[in-house]
């Protein structure tokens, strides 16, 4: 059933149909607040969310009404401006997801600027953030929803500048039975609960101007785990028109669902599954706070969508490569939208899925930096090799770049280059801080009104075909190595359940392509493994040179597999093998990503000015001496620390 109110998308012809309608005609909310607003008066009474404190028991729910969200923002918008927030302030989120989470960001918008924050960054990176933001209020999980995260906040806030930590409860909880804070000197800690009852009851409205369309909306960092995160500023003409474009590239209609399991600190979770509802009064399913990471949301996920009835859920491959393990054990008619994206869908992950469920996955591109999506794939046009059909109002375009002059040359329909986005959903820019003074650049990534993404493809009839991301290509001798190429070939393997390939040093080369795998079954063997590829593998320098089996895929917070740790991993054990075969065993090698550098340090009692001088003959920059190594991102030891250990401590 088609939204009420929206224009038809089923192909590129309906596409050009709605852009003959010029953007600034068209009656669209054009802040976040206003979308809210439009959709609390018209809509009073419908769901706008439901939450799940515990997906081990999904039968129970907390229900958010369309009116009741716009209350609570009201509140909460007034609570923020109490503690001194005004339209050039930003307020840092960071929890889990809850119901009061996504209402704090709203009303920060509302009031200020949001700044979501991946709780499972480090301290220092957390501190560089809110340096760049110059927030001085900090949402947070209470002790009863996160009590480690309440208590390394509360212990680090000092040394963040923080002055005021708000504390935001659980779904379902009896304020009653809420313990008294913990505090510390210098530091108000407060619940939100108890900050909103200090302000007027049942305010209408919020207590200054509304948000004007091109006021800052938001602050979404990107990264964080090979360096220093970027600070995206997003418009509020961004998130509203780019919530738009998603609800008519399919979004679901009043009264329907959409389930959202990824973390409110990423613009999927916020956009697709909180914002574009908005635009035709649908819900969203939140299932317990840490979502898609919660390995018990799996065991009943397929009952969840039977009791809920969702037409659509947005996901990471992996999530679907997890749920393609799960036996279907319950009525799951009602999903027909299953959309993915924030990384490259392999082919295995798409098959299996298919295979178990009879629903194809529709895939999605797009980056922070474009608000949220340049792309969907839109039901029933499932184009082998495509990530959809370019949105509304957005160019998408594959390029050739002038480095030199900074100019870009368009390329025509079906060549590869770099995808270059236009249009109202280009961000505002990257965040920085000169002294005291905070300003907001493109530092070159937008130019003449184009985004820069740093992927390669091709365009052909508005549809987006995707060709590996630059920074990911191998390069073999100056030849191109798309990873998927390697990847796909292993994942048609049946005992393959994740792969991932990446580049390591070669002397004559400057790169070999190499893969790490995880397997169902210890029966294959890697001599296997390299003979399957290579059959199922055309291009001869594409081929791995190596195999590793680990017990899982390093991954980042939402999913994405973290390639930097692998590219470490194998460039590190491949120096020691090096430095063995050269008689030099005693020395300790580690190796990072610096700078986009990969960097090796070298340390211990053996010949170290002997091991610099073989691995200068590598495009690496060597340092001797110092202690451990760490990559500049999440801390993550490389020295002496397998994969699964990488693993472990970027989820931490």
């Amino acid at each position: 059933m088609r939204p009420a109110g929206l224009p038809p998308l089923t192909s590129p012809e309906d596409l050009h149909a709605i852009e003959r309608v010029p953007l600034g005609d068209r009656d669209l909310a054009l802040t976040t607040y206003d979308l809210l607003v439009r959709a609390a008066q018209r809509w009073p009474d419908a769901p706008c969310s439901l939450w799940i404190p515990d997906p081990a028991a999904i039968e129970q729910h907390v229900t958010v009404t369309y009116g009741a969200l716009l209350d609570r923002v009201h509140a909460i918008a007034h609570a923020l401006h109490a503690l001194g927030t005004g339209r050039e302030d930003a307020v840092t989120l960071m929890a889990p997801n809850c119901g009061d989470l996504l209402a704090a960001t709203l009303a920060a918008e509302a009031i200020g600027i949001a700044a979501p924050v991946n709780a499972a960054l480090d301290v220092r990176h957390v501190a560089h953030l809110i340096r760049l933001t110059g927030s001085r209020v900090l949402l947070t999980a209470g002790p009863e929803l996160d009590a480690p995260l309440w208590t390394r906040l509360l212990d680090s806030a000092a040394g963040l500048g923080i002055g005021t930590l708000v504390a935001l409860p659980p779904d379902g909880q009896d304020r009653a039975t809420a313990p008294e804070l913990e505090g510390r000197p210098g530091l108000r800690t407060v619940r939100l609960d108890d900050l909103v009852d200090s302000g007027p009851p049942s305010p209408a409205q919020l207590p200054a101007a509304p948000p004007a369309p091109d006021d800052l909306a938001a602050f979404f960092h990107t990264g964080g785990t090979t360096g220093a995160p970027k600070v995206a500023a997003h418009t509020h003409r961004n998130q509203a028109v780019m919530a738009w474009s998603l609800a008519v590239a399919g979004g679901s209609g009043t009264g329907q669902s959409i389930v959202a399991g990824l973390p409110l600190f990423h613009v999927n979770a916020l956009l697709v599954t909180a914002l574009a509802p908005m635009v035709t009064g649908a819900r969203s399913i939140w299932p317990g706070p840490r979502g898609y990471r919660d390995p018990d949301l799996y065991a009943s996920f397929w009952k969840l969508v039977e009791r809920y009835r969702p037409r659509a859920m947005s996901a990471v491959p992996t999530v679907y490569a997890f749920l393609a393990a799960v036996p279907v054990d319950a009525d799951i008619s009602s999903l027909e939208a299953p959309v993915v994206g924030a990384a490259p869908l392999p082919d295995g992950v798409r098959r299996a899925f298919a295979q178990a469920t009879g629903v194809q996955l529709l895939e999605g591109y797009g980056l922070t930096e474009g608000t949220c999506a340049a792309s969907a794939t839109l039901p029933g046009d499932v184009r082998t090799g495509s990530v959809g059909l370019r949105l509304p109002y957005q160019t998408v375009t594959a390029a050739e770049i002038d480095e030199a002059g900074g100019r870009i040359r368009p390329l025509p329909a079906g060549e590869t280059g770099e995808l270059v986005i236009g249009g109202p959903t280009v961000f505002a820019g990257y965040l920085r801080r000169d002294g005291d003074r905070r300003r907001v650049c493109s530092d070159g990534v937008v130019v003449d009104g184009l985004l820069r993404t740093g992927d390669l493809g091709c365009v052909v009839d508005d549809r987006v075909h995707l060709r590996g991301r630059q920074k990911d290509v191998i390069i073999r001798g100056g030849h191109n190595i798309d990873p998927a190429v390697i990847e796909d070939a292993l994942l048609s393997h049946p005992a393959v359940t994740a792969a991932a390939a990446v580049g390591r040093p070669d002397r004559s080369s400057g790169e070999v392509p190499v893969a790490f795998v995880s397997l169902a079954t210890a029966q294959v063997t890697v001599a296997e493994l390299l003979a399957w590829a290579g059959e199922r593998i055309s291009e001869p320098a594409a081929r791995p040179k190596l195999i590793t089996v680990v017990d899982a895929i390093p991954l980042t917070d939402i999913g994405k597999p973290f390639k930097p740790a692998l590219r470490e991993t194998a460039a590190a054990r491949h120096f020691r093998d090096e430095l063995a075969e050269g008689g030099i065993g005693a020395v300790e090698v580690g190796v990072a990503h610096e700078n986009g550098r990969l960097t090796v340090r070298l340390t211990g009692p053996g010949a170290v000015g002997e091991a610099a001088a073989v691995l200068r003959a590598y495009d690496v920059d060597v340092r001797t001496g110092g202690d451990d190594v760490r990559t500049g991102g999440d801390d993550i030891r490389i020295e002496g620390a397998d994969t699964r250990t990488a693993r472990q401590e970027v989820q931490r």
